[in-house]
């Protein structure tokens, strides 16, 4: 292979992907019932923080970090300076995650910490793009238990998570990056969402 025909394929991927993105991005935009979903669920979480309940957001892999992600940005400023929203990763304390995977087991890490410090109308956010993680549905089954309004991000399998979720934003698609680049996505417009309230 020469140096051009390396870089023409490496410059097919970087287009494929981005092209990849951008459809599905315009698939979101063209469904109502996501982009209803996005808005009453935004509109129930800027009401929820502002009257001083608390955010717990959790997932696996690349969703932890999307949780650690959506909570760097409710606790700090955002795009501008305003108050400070509380909202809390679960999935950052390695000393609780490995004492209860060690002592209970893997599945429950995130139904442990939600049963400690979630209380009734507190909300929920769980991050999936598999929509079938053990922990993420156990997680949001107590926060129903204790009265916590429940959402999810998920892709497109989502029969594990009926009945666990008050709010389902379902991203049309199986493919792990997409999904993950769609909730980073969504995760700044309920930052948005969130702003346009307190104006």
């Amino acid at each position: 292979m020469t140096n051009m025909e390396s870089r023409n394929l490496k410059l097919k991927t970087v287009k494929d992907g981005l092209i990849d993105s951008a459809k599905l991005k315009n698939l979101i935009l063209e469904d109502t019932d996501i982009l209803d979903g996005i808005i009453d669920f935004g509109t129930i979480l800027a009401k929820s923080v502002m009257s001083g309940h608390k955010v717990l957001i959790f997932g696996n892999g690349g969703s932890a970090a999307d949780a650690q992600h959506m909570a760097a940005e409710m606790v700090g400023t955002y795009v501008d300076k305003r108050r400070s929203f509380p909202a809390i990763a679960i999935t950052v304390d390695s000393s609780v995650i490995t004492a209860i995977s060690n002592d209970i087991g893997y599945d429950a890490i995130f139904e442990r910490q939600i049963e400690a410090i979630g209380v009734e109308g507190d909300i929920a956010i769980g991050i999936t793009t598999s929509g079938n993680s053990k922990n993420i549905v156990k997680g949001l089954k107590i926060a129903k238990d204790k009265g916590m309004i429940t959402s999810v991000l998920a892709g497109k399998n989502i029969s594990e998570l009926s009945g666990v979720t008050d709010y389902l934003i379902s991203i049309p698609s199986t493919s792990t990056p997409r999904i993950q680049e769609a909730h980073g996505t969504i995760i700044h417009i309920l930052c948005d969402l969130i702003r346009s309230e307190l104006r």
